[in-house]
């Protein structure tokens, strides 16, 4: 099982913390180990010795079946469900290594920080692209986003790393967070949804 992921996909993202609202020139793509995979209703142990821990809600789609260099118009074959996900990020060493030019490895694919809410069939939506879907913390919404704003749709990032990487059943797809990042602490509460339906509830400890 390989979990890939996507940075800058929302432009008030990349506005908050690239001060820039540019989309780049192809998909961002970074993985994360197997091991940084948070089941459903397990507590995210928030790291004392990373820094500042910040929460990343994104859309989660589940790949299907084996395929390799897929063409957009055929994409939506491969994936068969939805949920909403938090990619947790250690963000003070994310800034240092980009500062000095170094992969994402550890600050991104850490023990725990892909944590998956439970999953819902496509076919339940109208629209995969057009999703609305949000992220609460202790009772409070600080992310907002509808997948329609994505700079890269599912179809298109699904066909991208394909070229590069065989898709295979069980492969999970972060598609980038929207606005509003922010810190996670010891005591934290967050639940996220897709629509009207709560897909994600975690507590940090």
């Amino acid at each position: 099982m390989k979990i890939f992921a996507i940075g800058m996909n929302y432009a008030a993202h990349n506005k908050e913390l690239h001060d820039t609202l540019l989309k780049p020139e192809e998909p961002v793509i970074f993985t994360k180990a197997d091991s940084a995979l948070l089941k459903p209703g397990k507590p995210f142990f928030v790291p004392d010795d990373m820094g500042r821990i910040d929460y990343e809600a994104e859309v989660v789609v589940r790949i299907c079946r084996l395929g390799k260099t897929i063409s957009p118009r055929f994409a939506h074959r491969y994936y068969d469900a939805v949920t909403v996900g938090i990619d947790f990020t250690a963000r003070d060493m994310q800034r240092r290594a980009s500062q000095n030019g170094q992969p994402w490895t550890i600050c991104k694919g850490f023990d725990g920080s892909a944590a998956i809410g439970e999953w819902v069939d496509k076919e339940k939506f109208l629209n995969v692209q057009a999703m609305h879907f949000h992220l609460a913390k202790n009772g409070q919404t600080v992310q907002e986003g509808c997948t329609s704003e994505m700079f890269y749709g599912i179809d298109e990032i699904i066909s991208h790393i394909s070229r590069y990487f065989t898709l295979k059943t069980g492969d999970l797809l972060y598609t980038g967070t929207p606005a509003g990042v922010g810190p996670v602490q010891v005591g934290d509460h967050l639940e996220g949804w897709i629509e009207d339906r709560k897909v994600l509830d975690l507590k940090c400890k």
